[in-house]
């Protein structure tokens, strides 16, 4: 093509190079497109970042019409460009969007370059495009005629793209439903980064902005969830190129190995160290680190790492974090950042995971959504019924399955020929088969070897016959020589073999966590690859009606499973689900079996108590207690235990002597009282707070008092969220005492007085002061813990309000 002409028809990279020219010498740019993809605006973005220094205004109008236009894209322009630019959609409904421009004024001219380009890498490189440019000066009827109409488009037919509609879009899209005509596809950003460019892409782009705009709100930590095959690693680390010093804690060791992997390679010039077993490395710039070795007493002190000795954490896998180990580490460091990532958050052993990041879930991107989007591949799900084992005689241990038990009842020759009959349904490469113990996965691998299927089993401990160490069985798995592999619990994490296209459940899978990380193992994208195929063979063990619920992404309850049909339930796009009949009757028997909403709060309340080897307090139901029954709980207050636990524990026979004292005075109804008082904002805890004083009870707190327990308390990045979201109070951190003080005397103080008067009261020379008949109590052990536990189970439930709301 001769240079000096203004027609471009495609197969060459000079409409771009054009492009940035006309950028560069903007002094305001106007991009109208039918589509963005982020493949496009990466092309562009350094440009735009450098006319957006120099005070160019950037105006982009584009459509949203059939899911074309990638959320990523949006992502990353707001991300680096800010509100300095006006990113807009057009909003008319039902009708097409197709307009592609690039519009570039400057004092001595204006230009335009129009056609059929896209903002796509491909539309502006090497595609076969037709585009045409020619400038105001040359045809000033037909530019105007276009700016115009622009202008109209921009200002009368849009909406503006601001955060909120940027995760509704992200949230509803889906890949589109027929093939985007691009050179580069979905798909492409789905896979490994390649050994040339590591850059953040797809999700990770959309989590980076959340977490970037999470740390403007004043958290300083946050939880990420994003389903298997997402690139968390990768995630974490391109969110901690800001940080010096950072720490990635995992609890196995190809996890933390495999991380220095991904790091090293978005930071080649940092130095990587590694800190368990015989590795003590402390003064490099990104330490990986054992969960197990690190979490000991003799390495959390100052010979070793210093409180504040890391700028940023990475918790892997972080539903493993209400471990003793996990909670040493989080408790002894004070990073300035604390990113926790996991696929999984479901209650592990009824743990809420959230809580350790104060309910902070910057981004989730769940399984159902991750398929729905084109980033994992669709299952073939078969619920097979397997009556070759009657589970209700399986011996129960505090709620469990008794291993020994369910282990010799589950290797018989009936059931491993009903797992290896319909294993020879299915076309298969590469499977896994998740067993209940070693000796099962020893078992089935045995049978399979028998019957001509090459198999190995994989698990720790003492090894069989037929075991290989885990990464001779991943590589034989890759090269074809296993067809199978049969494991317990060791890869339910930290495997990366995209390859596996079949998963076989073969144990009671009761645990959601457990249920979705088998599931994630086989969902990976790979070359070939069309869909991952699922046997799981249940029979009438405990909780085995959960599956529809977590194939489909709802929130369990019984009561759906006799409203609804479970193949009607909405599941992933693309796949399939068939469970045989018996199962369908069977998860309705057990639906109509469930006790009543106030017998399983009893029930749940003597597990946790048996689990913990002590009566609950209030904060540790809170953590422990299955999500169902506080989702019913909250549906029906008059069953709600955290509303009245002192009444609660009384009807259950346990109350201590010292309790019963005060049961049904006026220190059990002030109790109530703050139990149940309104929570709009955090601003009544400090003062509570300042009351409890420690455990030494006052009758009477000063401004003083106030003072200190406010500015303590929001002096905490969690707390602090609450005052920079208002107006009046965003300057907190230069606050005086005076301020603190108006603020709690305005607000909480006023508020608590007004709704329970009968316990705050005035009294000269103190800001706020309580009843006199309280004042027999304070001196209570029991009612010092009472008082201590409902602050904090107040303050930790509140946090979990706040992001419930935010989600709505």
């Amino acid at each position: 093509m001769n240079n000096e002409t203004n027609a471009f028809t495609g197969n060459n990279p000079e409409l771009y190079n054009r492009l940035k020219s006309s950028i560069n010498n903007a002094e305001s740019i106007d991009i109208i497109v039918s589509f963005l993809m982020e493949s496009g605006v990466k092309l562009i973005i350094n440009d735009l970042k450098e006319a957006i220094s120099k005070g160019v205004e950037i105006r982009i109008l584009t459509g949203n019409y059939l899911n074309i236009t990638q959320p990523q894209a949006l992502y990353l322009l707001r991300k680096e460009l800010g509100y300095n630019l006006d990113l807009r959609f057009y909003n008319v409904a039902n009708k097409s969007f197709h307009p592609k421009a690039y519009i570039f004024h400057n004092e001595s001219d204006s230009e335009i370059y129009i056609g059929s380009s896209n903002l796509s890498k491909g539309a502006l490189t090497d595609s076969i495009e037709w585009n045409y440019h020619f400038k105001r000066s040359k045809n000033l009827e037909d530019f105007d005629s276009f700016y115009q109409n622009f202008e109209d488009l921009f200002y009368n037919q849009s909406t503006i793209v601001d955060d909120e509609a940027l995760r509704d879009y992200s949230k509803k899209w889906t890949k589109p439903r027929f093939p985007v005509k691009e050179a580069e596809s979905i798909e492409e950003y789905t896979q490994t980064p390649s050994e040339t460019l590591f850059e953040p892409r797809g999700p990770q782009i959309e989590a980076l902005y959340a977490l970037e705009r999470s740390r403007e709100e004043g958290f300083d930590k946050a939880l990420v969830v994003a389903a298997t095959g997402i690139g968390k690693t990768y995630l974490a680390a391109f969110d901690s190129i800001k940080y010096k010093k950072v720490l990635f804690i995992a609890h196995r060791e190809e996890i933390i190995k495999q991380a220095a992997k991904s790091f090293k390679n978005v930071f080649p010039t940092k130095t990587i160290g590694f800190f368990y077993n015989q590795h003590k490395q402390t003064d490099k710039d990104m330490i990986f680190s054992l969960v197990q070795t690190l979490g000991k007493s003799s390495y959390l002190n100052d010979s070793y790492f210093k409180r504040d000795e890391f700028d940023y954490i990475v918790v892997d896998e972080f539903h493993h974090a209400v471990a003793n180990n996990y909670k040493k580490i989080l408790d002894y460091f004070k990073p300035k950042f604390l990113l926790g990532l996991t696929a999984t958050p479901e209650r592990l052993d009824n743990r809420d995971v959230f809580a350790l990041c104060d309910y902070n879930n910057v981004y989730e991107i769940r399984l159902k959504e991750a398929i729905n989007k084109g980033w994992l591949v669709p299952f073939r799900y078969y619920g097979i019924y397997d009556d070759t084992i009657d589970y209700s005689t399986v011996n129960m241990r505090n709620g469990r399955y008794d291993e020994k038990d369910l282990e010799e009842k589950l290797m018989i020759n009936r059931r491993a020929n009903l797992v290896y009959h319909h294993f020879l349904k299915y076309t298969s490469k590469s499977a896994i088969g998740f067993c209940a113990s070693r000796n099962h996965a020893e078992y089935m691998a045995s049978y399979f070897n028998e019957h001509g299927i090459a198999a190995a089993s994989v698990y720790s401990g003492e090894q069989g016959e037929h075991s290989q160490n885990r990464q001779k069985a991943i590589d034989d798995l890759r090269d074809g020589k296993l067809r199978i592999i049969f494991t317990v619990d060791i890869f339910n994490e930290g495997l990366d073999l995209p390859s596996i296209d079949e998963v076989l459940f073969l144990r009671p899978t009761q645990s959601p966590t457990i249920f979705l990380q088998q599931l994630g193992r086989g969902l990976r994208k790979d070359k070939g690859k069309k869909y991952l195929t699922v046997l799981d063979f249940i029979g009438n063990y405990k909780k085995a009606n959960m599956a529809p619920f977590l194939l489909s992404g709802k929130d369990y309850d019984s009561r759906t499973l006799l409203r609804e049909a479970v193949l009607d339930f909405e599941y992933p796009e693309d796949c399939f689900i068939d469970f045989d009949f018996q199962l369908v009757d069977l998860f309705k028997y057990q639906a109509k079996s469930e006790l009543k909403a106030k017998d399983r709060v009893v029930i749940e309340f003597n597990s946790v108590k048996t689990e913990l080897d002590h009566r609950p307090s209030r904060v540790e139901l809170f953590l422990h207690m299955d999500d169902a029954i506080i989702g019913a709980m909250k549906r029906t207050p008059k069953i709600n235990l955290f509303k009245d636990y002192m009444s609660f524990l009384n009807d259950n026979k346990e109350l201590m002597d010292e309790e019963e004292e005060f049961l049904n005075s006026p220190a059990h109804e002030f109790l109530k009282a703050i139990e149940n008082t309104n929570m709009t904002k955090s601003y009544k805890m400090p003062i509570l707070r300042a009351f409890y004083n420690n455990g030494s009870i006052k009758m009477a707190i000063s401004d003083d008092d106030v003072y200190l327990a406010m500015k303590e308390f929001y002096d905490y990045g969690s707390n602090g969220v609450d005052m920079l979201k208002d107006k009046s109070s965003r300057d907190y951190k230069s606050w005086s005492k005076k301020d603190y003080v108006n603020l709690a005397k305005r607000n909480p103080i006023k508020f608590l007085k007004k709704t329970h008067g009968d316990f705050f009261i005035d009294k000269e020379g103190f800001a706020l002061a309580l009843a006199d008949n309280l004042e027999q109590f304070i001196n209570l052990d029991s009612f010092k813990r009472h008082f201590e536990d409902i602050i904090e189970y107040r303050t930790l439930s509140y946090y979990k309000d706040r992001f419930e709301k935010k989600q709505v």
